[in-house]
């Protein structure tokens, strides 16, 4: 996905970029809000001179194809692999050295990063994982882009899930940050080695085997972190487009997960079937989410907020935390007890002034029936009536 505004700042721009004109103008770039004028000023920066985030800029905003992007972007990886080379042997020069490198290190990575998802977009995953696999072992300690995660679609596209195990076995680490792709991956695999034979009705008789209750909790961890994308998964909520930015936990992020990964899902047989038929226990393991969580912290109360913002108001509902409805008998029963209390202890304070409204309210309860009788006596004859009371 693309980068925020503040993102764009904090990894292409750094102090010292008042030296280079180019530099300076992109600066200034990266903070304006008007689309045209950003695209205006990254033409400007190439009228001076070559300069590599200037044609990011123009890749991700001005190009209306994939194949136009790559192409800037090649022409971005040209200039970015220039400046990292020069910057990288004056980086222990002094701190404004130290940050242009810092500086050019990001734009190197974030193009290759863009490159290979061209690639992957354009048919040839193949290229693209050769592409991530290469940049993840030149730069091991950028992980902010997310390549593994674009390198486990990809992996998934090639159904080669063995890699994909591998790559899970590196980042599916409990220091690490979590995702929905790490996750529901995580939960996939599992899936994949017993949903093909799974059946609700079997399983009720026999009890769940080892493997299949790896899965289901698998499926719960899931689910914990994100209870948003079964719905998509299931297509018991429409999908749409993703935003261009998403929020961990989020509807956005179940959103940008479910447009990439529902083909993966689908392809292993019986994996849909096995999350339809347990992802909604994980509400009954985790009562109070917003409270305390199992696995995970708890379910972050601001995400909806944030997500009003991301996801388009006028077509779209944003999906929200599944609140716990307590059953109507659970409610009635408290009510009752709670008005039975409230009358004893009314009875004990003021026993006569609550004995006159017993009365009231009973002699007003029997009020229609004392009429009807008094109509019944009227219309029947004596004796039969009578007969009827003594019956």
């Amino acid at each position: 996905m693309n980068l925020s505004a503040q993102d764009h700042q904090t990894f292409f721009t750094c102090d010292s970029d008042h030296l280079r004109p180019a530099d300076a103008i992109m600066q200034k770039a990266w903070r304006e809000r008007n689309p045209q004028a950003r695209i205006t000023a990254a033409h400007e920066a190439l009228d001076l001179e070559e300069c590599a985030t200037a044609y990011i800029l123009l890749a991700e905003e001005e190009a209306t194809t994939i194949v136009e992007a790559e192409k800037l972007f090649k022409q971005a990886l040209k200039v970015g692999e220039l400046c990292y080379r020069r910057s990288h042997t004056l980086q222990h020069h002094g701190s404004q050295y130290e940050a242009q490198h810092r500086r050019d290190t990001n734009v190197l990575v974030y193009i290759k990063r863009r490159l290979a998802m061209c690639s992957r977009k354009l048919g040839r995953t193949r290229e693209a994982v050769k592409m991530m696999r290469d940049l993840m072992k030149e730069f091991p300690l950028l992980s902010m882009f997310n390549i593994h995660e674009n390198l486990l679609e990809s992996l998934l596209e090639l159904q080669n899930y063995a890699d994909v195990q591998a790559v899970l076995a590196k980042y599916d680490d409990i220091s690490l940050p979590k995702s929905a792709t790490i996750c529901y991956t995580a939960a996939l695999l599992k899936a994949r080695a017993v949903s093909d034979k799974f059946s609700p009705e079997a399983a009720s008789r026999r009890g769940l085997s080892t493997a299949e209750m790896n899965a289901v909790e698998a499926i719960h961890r899931a689910v914990e972190f994100n209870p948003h994308v079964p719905k998509y998964l299931l297509e018991m909520k429409s999908l749409i487009l993703p935003p261009e930015h998403i929020l961990k936990r989020g509807d956005s992020e179940a959103i940008a997960y479910t447009f990439f990964h529902l083909q993966h899902w689908k392809r292993v047989e019986g994996a849909l079937n096995l999350l339809h038929c347990t992802w909604e226990g994980t509400f009954r393991m985790i009562p109070y989410p917003l409270e305390k969580g199992h696995l995970f912290y708890p379910y972050p109360v601001c995400t909806e907020t944030a997500d009003r913002e991301l996801l388009p108001t006028v077509f779209h509902e944003v999906s929200v935390y599944p609140k716990k409805e307590l059953p109507f008998f659970i409610l009635f029963t408290a009510g009752l007890c709670s008005f039975t209390a409230m009358l004893a202890l009314l009875t004990h304070q003021f026993p006569e002034l609550m004995g006159v409204f017993a009365k009231a309210f009973l002699s007003t309860l029997f009020a229609p029936l004392n009429f009807i009788m008094e109509k019944v006596e009227s219309i029947l004859p004596s004796s039969l009536w009578h007969q009827l009371t003594r019956i």
